[in-house]
C-alpha cells in the first residue's frame, strides 16, 4: 500500500471494536505488521480475550490507561490526558520505527467526545503518521471534523439490545 487510509467505526451499536479486530486479523493473515492500542477498555483486566488472540497472531498491543475518569473515578481528567498524550507519542515512534501497516486506536473517539483529549491532538498524530500506515479509529461520537478526514466511515446503530431486557454481557459474545 502506498497510502494508508483512515477508517472510522462509530455509533451506539455493538461491534466497533470487533470490526477493528476483524480487520486486524485479516491484515495479520496477509503478513502485515499490526498494532492495536486501547484508550478506554483495559483488555487484560476485563477479559477481552480477542486481544490475546491478536498478540498470538503477531500484533503488538498497547494499553495506555487504567480506564477513563467517567468509568474510574480514581483517574483524573488530567492523568488520563497525560497518559493519552504519552501513548500517542509512543505510538508515533513505534509505527515509524516498525513500519506498521495497520494501526487501531480503539475507543480514541470516546476520549475526544468527553474532552479528555482534543481533536487537534488526534489530527496532529494523523498528520505525522507514516503515509503508508492504515489507521482505524473506533468509539462513539465521531465528530464531523474527524469524519471529514476519513476514507471509510461505518456507523453501527443499535436497534435492539438484550441489555434492555436485563440480559447482562456474556463471555465470548459481548466480551
Amino acid at each position: 500500500m502506498k497510502k494508508g487510509l483512515v477508517h472510522i467505526y462509530t455509533g451506539d451499536g455493538k461491534g466497533k471494536t470487533t470490526a477493528s479486530i476483524g480487520l486486524s486479523v485479516r491484515a495479520l493473515g496477509h503478513g502485515f505488521k499490526v498494532a492495536y492500542a486501547s484508550f478506554f477498555k483495559k483488555p487484560d483486566s476485563y477479559g477481552y480475550n480477542e486481544i490475546s488472540v491478536l498478540r498470538e497472531l503477531g500484533a503488538t498491543v498497547f494499553t495506555f490507561s487504567e480506564g477513563m475518569p467517567m468509568a474510574n473515578p480514581q483517574i483524573s481528567k488530567e492523568e488520563y490526558h497525560t497518559s493519552t498524550q504519552q501513548g500517542l507519542a509512543e505510538l508515533q515512534k513505534f509505527i515509524t520505527t516498525n513500519k506498521t501497516q495497520l494501526l487501531v486506536l480503539d475507543e480514541i473517539l470516546i476520549a475526544i467526545k468527553y474532552g479528555y483529549i482534543s481533536e487537534e491532538e488526534l489530527f496532529e498524530f494523523m498528520d505525522n503518521k507514516p503515509q503508508e500506515t492504515e489507521l482505524v479509529l473506533t468509539g462513539r461520537g465521531a465528530t464531523d471534523a474527524i469524519k471529514s478526514r476519513a476514507d471509510y466511515i461505518s456507523v453501527l446503530a443499535k436497534e435492539k439490545h438484550p441489555y434492555e431486557k436485563g440480559v447482562n454481557a456474556r463471555v465470548g459474545i459481548e466480551f
